[in-house]
């Protein structure tokens, strides 16, 4: 009977942490799609209508520091229940009449992703400590999967509905309140605690040359990813590929990212050191990115990048739980890592779009980043083995 209760409590905290990363790409991604029809409505300049996407990427940067303290001071489960509400108010908020909600509610649904980006790791190793690179796995495709599937239906939803773009923002809150009545009975079965279990070593992340590894081994990969997603689509149509045609690719860059969100952490959990992968991943992401500048075999090469980024994610989810010795130090490592990650993921696409203005071509902003791929190398040898010091 106690083992069959042990058993269902398991499944429960499972099916928590599933609906926790089904609410924290769609909300964002969901947007991107729509903004052509949002700027309609408001009549938004395109430098404001491409702050909402930038909103929640600055907020990722500035709140996440703040999530491992509070966590300590409240509790890791009650303060993802309170950042999933938080999510929901901003969703609402969001479809409000007047555009200046739409800027408010975007605001909360980043600050309280932000939070559960940083506390995820912190709850998958307090969890589940023998199963990490599993749960981490089915976190990681469950936020991916449903990321992809909001960005692929955002227009045909606002299409099909009287509403426009507010409904099709709008079905996804039905996805957090789900959570949020789902978590309300999670926070019940818990064991009551004010904190989590203070570090077993005290580390001060800031100083810590590991820590910094993991940072900047995040920071590029959200660099990668981001100024790709933003940037392929034009580089593809200068390389004589229509829209629709770029638009394809831009997919399959995504598929390739998803099963390895899955596949690596699992891969990772069995493995002294991960040093293998790392390298393995900047290999791929180095010869997807020639391959993609030069033109040569080019939605071959898109799927290389693709595969090179998914590892390096599941592996920087990953180096949060096993460099770090208990859930309180995972959530700090995590905190530092995303802040500055998220800074960088929102700096790249800027960054690389004014290289391309300077130079008026890609070779330029390419050979950034094929040299943040060496930088990658090393900084990402640096996280794979060890614990935090």
């Amino acid at each position: 009977m106690q083992e069959a209760k042990q058993q269902q409590s398991v499944w429960i905290a499972v099916i928590g942490v599933i609906f926790i990363a089904m609410n924290l790409r769609a909300p964002i991604t969901s947007v991107g799609p729509l903004i052509p029809l949002i700027q309609g409505d408001f009549h938004f300049s395109n430098a404001v209508a491409g702050s909402i996407m930038t909103i929640p990427l600055i907020a990722f940067a500035l709140f996440s520091p703040f999530a491992p303290r509070l966590s300590l001071k409240f509790g890791l489960e009650p303060v993802i229940y309170t950042a999933l509400v938080v999510l929901l108010a901003g969703m609402v908020l969001r479809v409000f009449p007047h555009g200046s909600w739409l800027f408010v509610g975007t605001g909360l649904v980043g600050i309280a992703i932000a939070i559960c980006n940083v506390l995820m790791p912190a709850l998958v190793k307090k969890s589940f400590p023998m199963k990490v690179g599993l749960i981490t796995g089915v976190y990681g495709i469950s936020m991916n999967v449903f990321g992809s599937l909001a960005s692929g239906v955002s227009v045909p939803l606002a299409q099909s509905s009287s509403l426009g773009w507010r409904a099709s923002l709008g079905v996804w809150a039905f996805l957090a309140v789900l959570s949020v009545i789902l978590w309300s009975f999670l926070l019940k079965s818990v064991r009551k605690e004010k904190a989590i279990e203070p570090p077993a070593v005290k580390v001060r992340m800031w100083n810590s040359l590991k820590a910094w590894h993991v940072t900047i081994f995040m920071g590029i990969q959200s660099f990668m990813f981001y100024t790709l997603l933003t940037w392929l689509p034009a580089i593809l149509h200068d390389q004589g590929y229509t829209l629709n045609q770029a638009g394809w690719v831009v997919s399959t860059l995504q598929m390739a990212i998803i099963p390895m969100t899955f596949i690596i952490p699992v891969v990772a959990e069995k493995m002294s050191d991960q040093r293998w992968l790392t390298i393995g991943s900047v290999i791929l992401l180095f010869l997807g990115l020639i391959g993609l500048i030069t033109g040569f075999l080019t939605v071959f090469s898109v799927l290389l990048i693709g595969i090179g980024i998914g590892t390096m994610f599941g592996l920087a989810m990953m180096f949060f739980v096993l460099r770090t010795t208990d859930s309180a130090q995972a959530a700090g490592l995590s905190g530092m890592a995303q802040s500055m990650g998220y800074l960088l993921a929102a700096v790249g696409p800027v960054f690389f779009g004014y290289l391309h203005d300077l130079s008026a071509n890609w070779t330029i902003p390419f050979i950034l980043l094929m040299l943040l791929t060496v930088v990658q190398l090393f900084v990402g040898i640096g996280a794979s083995k060890g614990k935090l010091e």
